[in-house]
Parts: C-alpha cells; structure tokens; sequence
C-alpha cells in the first residue's frame, strides 16, 4: 500500500519526463542523499570511510563508465584499467608540471578528457569488428597502457621505482585533508555524474547507443551513423572512467604505481557491471557495493562462527564466490541485481493484494 501510482496525475510534459515520476521514488532517492551528505559525516569512521564508502563510490563511477558501453552501446571492453590509469596519470601530470592549477575539479576532468580521446583512438576499430574480437582488441589496449606507463619515464616524472605521489590538494580553496574530505568531495562528483549519466541514456544519444547494441544494422538503416555513435559510446565512457581513474589515484590512494591499474582492476569493474545489471545505472551502484562488500564479509564471517581460514583460503574464496555469482546471474538472472530490485518493486505495487 505504500508504493502506490494511483492518484498521481501528470498534468504537463515536464511532469511526464522527469527522471523519477513516482513521488516515492523521489523521496527515498532524495532521503538518500541527504543521508550520505549529512548523516555520514556525523557517524562514520576513518575505516568506514578509506575502506568501503570512497571505494564504493569511486568504483560505481568506474561501473556507470562501463554500463555505459557494455550495458547501453553492446560494445564489449576489457580495458577499463588502462583508461583508469591514463585519467590518473593525466591528472598527475597536469597537477605536477603546473601547479598554478590547484583545484582537484580541473584536473579529474583534464584526466577524463584526455581517457576519452585514448577511448576514441581505441574505439575505431568497433566498426569492423565486434563481440569476442572487440575485447581481445580493448585487451591490446590494456597491455599497451599498462607497457606505456611503466616505460614512459616522464609519465611518472623520472621516479626509479615509476610510484608517483600526490599532496597538499584543495577545490576551491577548501583543503582537501581528512578522509571525510575526501569523501564529500567524491560524493558530489558522484552526484553530478550520475545525473548527467542519467539524462544522456534517456535522451536521444542515449537512444542512439541502444539501437546500436540491438541491432546495428537497423540501426544504420533508420539513420544512426554507427561510427559516430560507437565513438560517442567510448568517448563519454573513457571520459567517466578516466575521471574515476583519477579520484581513485588522488582521493584513494595518494600514492601509486601503474600495477594500481592492471588487467585485474578491469575484470573488477566488468564484474561489478554484470553482477550489478547490464544497462542499468542502478545495477552499477549495486554491483560496486557487491565488489567491495563481498571481500570484507568473507574475511569477518569464518571469525563470527569461530572458524578459522588462512589469508590465502579467504582469497581464493573471494575468487569462487566472484564466479558463483556470475554464473549465477547470467543463468538465472541476466540484468543482475537492478533486475531483482525491479521485480521487488513491481511486488510492492500489488502487496498486500494477490492482483
């Protein structure tokens, strides 16, 4: 009875295309928000916050980059860490050689502009090609960027062990120093990501990307220019990603090297796409909440029942678990979590009624 449409009217066009036309889904995303501004910064902890909140977050704009290409355009990419690490060293380089720049806003959209002209470089082949032979192609990607950072010695500013290190970072004038810092200032970025993220899937270019990963040749034929839209896919994903590359570098971890962004950190944001649901915005949220949870449950639950595990079992566990679960959706569930969520909320439509 509580999630119920009956009664509320729409009365112009605004009204019909706002991006939550059910007033309780306006409210619990608002009741949300407002949270994760106000109430977490009061209770949280440093551990909450370096361990599971700014992780969380970052890795659901790494997801949403993803969703976009793999979920909304059908364009299969295995080369997300190597976008990851080019927004990061983008935005490394740019901070170091000119300091004149301090504000962390410039430089994570400097390194996501510049992920998303590597995206485009990489992305020309997907008109030829597509499906299996496009990943083995954005994998060639990965080991490229993965050799170019590693070999590039000014890329890391000549350091002999190629580790770079960020500090004394600000936005405006606010510095930047304590963990709930950080966290506020990923959050916001976050916010403003998703809701562009948002309105380009339901607009026309979001449309574009769709009829392409439906069927391109259709596609073509009712005019969609598929070079134009696949590159667009890469460009707007790279650029997402890179951004996310470079929070996790400067908000995460402060300091890093090019392994940070290796083929393993690509198949981690893939899964969090498919765990969480393929063309779903949503499901890049809940997916990244798996990945980052999932890991921490498994370390504390043998100790909650007494059971005690080597830190080698753990890890391998964590692997089982990972691949249990992607079968799992891809069998029983292919739009993964954001799918269950719909179907619980078509459940709360007719509850407590049978029909």
């Amino acid at each position: 009875m509580l999630y119920r449409e009956a009664g509320q009217f729409k009365t112009t066009y605004v009204a019909d295309q706002q991006i939550f036309p059910i007033l309780q889904d306006r409210v619990f995303v608002l009741a949300v928000i407002v949270v994760a501004f106000l109430a977490a910064p009061m209770f949280a902890s440093p551990y909450l916050y370096t361990e599971i909140l700014i992780p969380f977050l970052i890795l659901s704009l790494a997801a949403i980059g993803l969703n976009i290409l793999v979920g909304y355009c059908g364009q299969v990419s295995l080369g997300t860490g190597g976008f990851m690490a080019v927004g990061a060293y983008a935005a490394y380089n740019l901070w170091l050689r000119v300091p004149e720049i301090n504000n962390l806003v410039v430089v994570f959209l400097f390194g996501g502009v510049m992920a998303a002209a590597v995206g485009i470089l990489f992305g020309i082949p997907s008109l030829r090609i597509k499906g299996f032979y496009l990943a083995v192609a954005t994998l060639a990607s990965q080991f490229f960027l993965d050799w170019l950072f590693a070999r590039v010695k000014w890329l890391t500013n000549y350091t002999p062990s190629g580790s770079v290190a960020v500090g004394n970072l600000s936005v405006f004038g606010w510095k930047i120093e304590t963990p709930a810092d950080r966290y506020l200032l990923i959050l916001g970025l976050v916010v403003v990501a998703t809701l562009v993220a948002k309105n380009l899937v339901r607009g026309h270019i979001g449309r574009s990307w769709m009829a392409i990963r439906d069927m391109d040749i259709a596609a073509e034929i009712i005019g969609f220019r598929p070079l134009r839209t696949k590159l667009t896919a890469f460009a707007v994903s790279s650029f997402f990603i890179g951004v996310a590359g470079a929070m996790w570098a400067f908000l995460r971890l402060g300091a890093w090297e090019p392994l940070a962004f290796d083929i393993n950190r690509s198949f981690q944001i893939l899964f969090m796409v498919i765990i969480g649901g393929l063309g779903s915005l949503l499901g890049s949220f809940l997916g990244a909440a798996f990945i980052v949870l999932m890991p921490i449950l498994l370390n504390q639950l043998p100790g909650w029942f007494g059971i005690r595990m080597s830190t080698a079992l753990l890890s391998h566990l964590e692997f089982m678990v990972f691949g249990a679960m992607i079968v799992f959706f891809l069998i029983v569930e292919p739009h993964g979590l954001a799918r269950l969520w719909a179907v619980a909320k078509e459940k709360l439509r007719l509850w407590p009624f049978p029909h």
